[in-house]
């Protein structure tokens, strides 16, 4: 979900790290029988990294729907008792990574709503994309809300069409032919599971099957791995599948699109463990970093990794080039998110916070540091600076990614271009920017040699967005001398208004 705006900077908000956030892991479950708040629970710690700033879960006990939600991680909101209470035979759940701007609990997640006198809690990744331009035709439509969240104009919107076809999946089937951008959004009612995804695909969402008859739904596999289930397949791209008394019942929401799966789930986003097109994520990264290898050779000493993302692209880089791979790093595993850093010098210290550098390791080595990705540069300069502080005599930078040099507005915290590193600057200038001996990135071409064939949203490298971007959007958010393809023209708003589309519900009715 998401407020597109800019990360502020001299607000005494965190400063924003070298990492592509995406915005939040989703599940869902339905298990009669089964305690589905507490697999719930345990999904969403297994989804903790894709979303630490506030967490939820939803349930449905045949009568009604419960939600439990605040800011905070997975084991912060809830407690055994808050388990306890909600107990049911369905559910979904969510964690979130917020960009700035939809803030506080109403930003929270599961979107709490109603339909005449049915529940429904809704649990959505992603951004949509054109949601201004709808919620301005609900709003002057009389139909209220209480945040500026595309996941509460993406619930109306099911309301809106629930209502006059008579039928929730109906209702979610025009929803989805109203709505622009990536989204994957798991939805229950009292007494059913919902699941649907764009129809490019971009965000991601699997199937998997309980062994005593129930199904789970989540946004990578590790969360079915946790819940004892197996992997059936992913939702298809424009698919709705309901899952209740009746079965799993599955229909076509609306058309599918060229295939364009988020690239950056490859590269970070995902857990390693969890699977995709048959591969691990660990297989794919440490592929990406004996191509990474190949392609920018160095001599040094010692390949270490930026914990623990650019592990196994390092052990790969290691392997292919013969260098020794080494522990230079040490990553402190209990520390928090901040959600408080008050001063610049407090912000300046996140980094040693989380990473320390290891002196007896590092001294009089030269190094290849390897990491995922770098995206702003403002962690890799200070993780530079530390290593040679500790001793190092040479810090060679490699990136397993591509230079990121376009804004995302599918899910991801790029809104603005400015903030990318290899946008602003050349090779040199980014080598010069991160005090390293050397900097180099993976080719689009070596990442795609390292990943399983499949059609890719790659707009981040190469600036080819498979959703067209309206102005709202998009302006101001390119430097001079980027174009961008596929922006919507200025009067262009949404592919059809509300009025157009319930003509078409009529006429299909």
């Amino acid at each position: 979900m998401s407020d597109p705006a800019g990360v502020a900077q001299d607000s005494g908000a965190p400063e924003p790290d070298d990492k592509l956030h995406d915005e939040c892991g989703v599940f869902g479950v339905w298990a009669p029988g089964r305690d589905v708040a507490r697999m719930t629970y345990f999904a969403l710690r297994a989804l903790q990294h894709r979303g630490q700033e506030s967490a939820g879960i939803a349930v449905g006990d045949g009568k009604t729907v419960l939600v439990r939600k605040d800011l905070g991680l997975v084991t912060q909101v809830f407690s055994d008792a808050d388990l306890a209470a909600m107990p049911g035979h369905v559910a979904c759940g969510h964690c979130r990574y917020g960009t700035a701007g939809a803030k506080g609990w109403e930003a929270a997640q599961p979107h709490l709503s109603t339909i005449n006198n049915v529940i429904i809690a809704l649990a959505h990744n992603g951004t949509l994309v054109n949601f201004d331009d709808l919620r301005r035709e609900l709003i002057d439509m009389a139909i209220p809300f209480r945040s500026n969240t595309d996941s509460e104009v993406a619930a109306k919107l099911i309301g809106y069409f629930t209502q006059r076809g008579h039928r929730l999946r109906t209702g979610i089937a025009h929803t989805m032919r109203m709505i622009e951008g990536g989204y994957a959004m798991v939805l229950v009612r009292e007494n059913a599971l919902y699941a649907f995804r764009d129809p490019h695909g971009i965000r991601p969402l699997v199937l998997g099957r309980l062994g005593d008859g129930g199904w789970v739904v989540a946004s990578e596999t590790c969360a079915l791995d946790i819940s004892g289930a197996t992997f059936v397949r992913e939702i298809e791209p424009g698919e709705i599948i309901r899952i209740s008394d009746d079965g799993l019942r599955s229909e076509r929401g609306c058309r599918p699109l060229t295939p364009a799966n988020c690239i950056f789930e490859h590269v970070y986003f995902s857990r390693p463990d969890s699977v995709k097109d048959g591969s691990s994520f660990y297989l794919m990264r440490h592929r990406m970093g004996a191509r990474l290898a190949q392609e920018a050779p160095v001599e040094a000493d010692l390949v270490i990794s930026v914990p623990d993302s650019g592990t196994p692209a390092a052990e790969g880089f290691a392997q292919e080039s013969g260098i020794p791979f080494g522990t230079g790093l040490i990553k402190n595993r209990y520390v928090a998110r901040t959600f408080i850093q008050p001063t610049p010098e407090l912000r300046q210290m996140g980094v040693r916070l989380k990473l320390n550098a290891l002196p007896d390791v590092v001294r009089g080595k030269r190094l290849v540091m390897v990491d995922d990705s770098v995206v702003r540069g403002t962690t890799s300069l200070q993780i530079v600076r530390m290593l040679k502080e500790a001793g190092a005599t040479e810090v060679h930078v490699r990136s397993a990614s591509p230079m990121v040099t376009w804004p995302c507005f599918y899910g991801i915290d790029t809104a603005n271009q400015d903030q990318l590193i290899a946008a602003n600057m050349d090779l040199e200038q980014i080598r010069s920017r991160l005090e390293a001996d050397s900097v180099a990135f993976l080719s689009t071409e070596g990442l795609f040699a390292c990943v399983p064939p499949n059609g890719y949203c790659t707009a981040c490298f190469t600036g080819a967005y498979p959703v067209q971007i309206p102005r709202s959007f998009y302006e101001e958010k390119f430097l001079p001398g980027y174009e961008p393809n596929n922006l919507a023209p200025a009067s262009k708003t949404s592919q059809m208004t509300l009025v157009q589309a319930e003509e078409l519900l009529g006429q299909e009715g």
